[in-house]
């Protein structure tokens, strides 16, 4: 026996034969409760010491529990008594209280400078003028296919990333729906169907077409034109959207676990609710580049003109160059492009997918920019970049590297009251933001936390429309990589247009001046398969 093991035998005989003693010869409230306890105490030892599947329990009967108790809290105690300011992930102290100043209209400065380590390797930041601008954002905003479409659409330079009926609770999505009707942006569906509580309220909304084809799909799990038509013309959806990955599990597909799926979940997306619904890993509409793209223009005639796009996480660039040549081969061009950055965020993925697959946000931005410069159609393709979006920075950031407009979610969830408990995949979420129980999701009021949305789009584009001014421009639409400033290991500033080489238009198509890596990025591209062909390995395995 170990000597906690011994402990417990003996608290428990002393413990009993004690209260026992004051029970029989001095009988009160207190010492029923204190026999309660011993008997309690010395039934959970016994069972531990014998029966536990647990090593710990067997080891430190009843005292291991204080470690399971400490354990289960350790991310509320790290949150609000350890970490500081700027350390914590995926989003720090300061980024949320940040959210949350900006969506209770309440002071948002900071006193006594900066928190931040100015010389840190990569540390970015912006070179002002001395002849700053006031700018308002109430009339700029980004229009979606105007090239193509008989229904182009006006867009804000703030929108909410998709997040589906599923991942979030009935009164979740009905905030964000008619937080995006008062703030005058759009409100992307996410994969799991345009619900009944996202056109509610009547706020514009991009439906999402995920891998599964969820609201469009027959029997067979295949696209079903008839039924896509039906909701792809009604006024409120705007755009259309293709999802063939994203940037927290690129390559996987999308998971609602089967605690989250009610009857109403099961109904909306035609799937059984007795095991997790598992999106497939590729569209089974969009195998090649050519496919996406046929698919992309049936869309557009099916809704009416309206503009279509896809949403992608970027891997390997010779795969999007893949979708490049399609686009010339075919003259098919979407209205939109949205690049998702490896760093975003999800209510249940992979560890390994979300630590180790996807380039980040900026770098697949750079990739999709420059490769659209570089077959002469950038004109014709609007970026739309999402990836942690906290602050009017981090969408200057994006737009700067060549993204048109924004997208934001979990900073969205935060608007709504997210505490970043990281329940989503649990179905426990204590905010009933991402949640199916009822109890919990009913507590959010959809008034309330609808204005929260709307200012923090407000007061977060009134920042970023200030930072433009301050830098002496116009009009987002002048920044350029060379604006954003990247710290070196040495100390220097270089902008981050420096690091690679931009592309000049037409350069790929000419074959003029093509810098490395994209000559051999474009060399082993097809548009006719994605996959990496046996000529890109080769060149791998002989490189230095």
């Amino acid at each position: 026996m170990t000597i906690m093991q011994k402990a417990v035998w003996l608290i428990a005989i002393l413990g009993n034969f004690s209260t026992a003693y004051f029970y029989v010869y001095s009988p009160s409230i207190l010492s029923i409760i204190l026999l309660i306890s011993t008997l309690a105490f010395t039934i959970v030892g016994f069972y531990d010491l014998f029966y536990s599947r647990h090593t710990l329990n067997r080891l430190y009967p009843v005292v291991a529990y204080l470690r399971y108790f400490l354990e289960s809290y350790r991310v509320e105690i790290q949150q609000y008594f350890i970490a500081n300011n700027t350390e914590e992930m995926p989003f720090n102290r300061e980024q949320r209280s940040l959210v949350y100043q900006r969506a209770k209209n309440e002071r948002d400065t900071i006193a006594f400078g900066t928190q931040r380590d100015l010389m840190e390797n990569n540390y970015l930041s912006l070179w002002h003028s001395l002849s700053p601008i006031h700018l308002t954002h109430q009339t700029q905003r980004v229009l979606i296919g105007e090239q193509n479409c008989q229904q182009p659409y006006s867009a804000s330079y703030l929108n909410i990333s998709a997040m589906s009926f599923g991942a979030l609770s009935p009164n979740a999505i009905e905030a964000l729906n008619l937080g995006a009707k008062k703030a005058g942006c759009f409100h992307n569906t996410g994969e799991g169907a345009a619900s009944p509580y996202h056109l509610k309220h009547g706020g514009d909304l991009v439906w999402q077409i995920g891998t599964g084809l969820f609201g469009c799909r027959d029997d067979n799990g295949r696209f079903n034109p008839v039924s896509f038509k039906k909701t792809a013309e009604l006024p409120q959806v705007k755009m259309i959207e293709i999802k063939l990955s994203q940037g927290a599990k690129p390559g996987h597909g999308g998971v609602l676990p089967k605690a989250k799926i009610t009857d109403e979940i099961a109904r909306i997306r035609q799937v059984s609710k007795d095991r997790d619904c598992i999106s497939p890993a590729i569209n089974p509409e969009c195998t090649t580049p050519k496919e996406l793209l046929v698919f992309v223009q049936q869309l557009r005639e099916l809704s009416g003109g309206k503009p279509v796009g896809f949403k992608l996480c970027i891997g390997n660039p010779a795969e999007f160059l893949s979708i490049c040549k399609a686009m010339v081969e075919t003259g098919i061009t979407p209205d939109f492009i949205t690049v998702d950055g490896a760093e975003g965020g999800t209510g249940a993925a992979p560890l390994e997918f979300s630590n180790r697959l996807g380039l980040m946000c900026l770098e697949g931005i750079h990739i999709v920019n420059n490769a659209l410069i570089g077959v002469g159609l950038r004109h014709k393709v609007k970026i739309i970049a999402a990836g942690k979006t906290a602050s009017s920075f981090d969408i200057l950031t994006k737009i700067a590297a060549g993204a048109d407009v924004v997208n934001a979610a979990r900073t969205m969830m935060m608007a709504l009251g997210c505490i970043q408990s990281r329940h989503c995949n649990t179905n426990l979420c204590p905010t009933g933001i991402a949640t199916q129980d009822q109890a919990r999701s009913k507590a959010l009021d959809i008034q309330v936390k609808s204005e929260r949305v709307k200012n923090f789009h407000h007061n977060t584009l009134a920042s970023f429309f200030e930072l433009i001014g301050s830098m002496g421009l116009d009009t987002a639409a002048k920044l350029t990589p060379q604006m954003i400033k990247k710290r070196t290991p040495c100390g220097g500033q270089v902008s981050m247009e420096s690091i690679t080489k931009p592309l000049a238009s037409n350069a790929l198509i000419n074959n003029l001046n093509i810098p490395e890596p994209w000559q051999q990025w474009w060399e082993t591209s097809s548009a006719d398969q994605f996959y990496v062909n046996d000529l890109f390995i080769l060149k791998l395995a002989n490189a230095d």
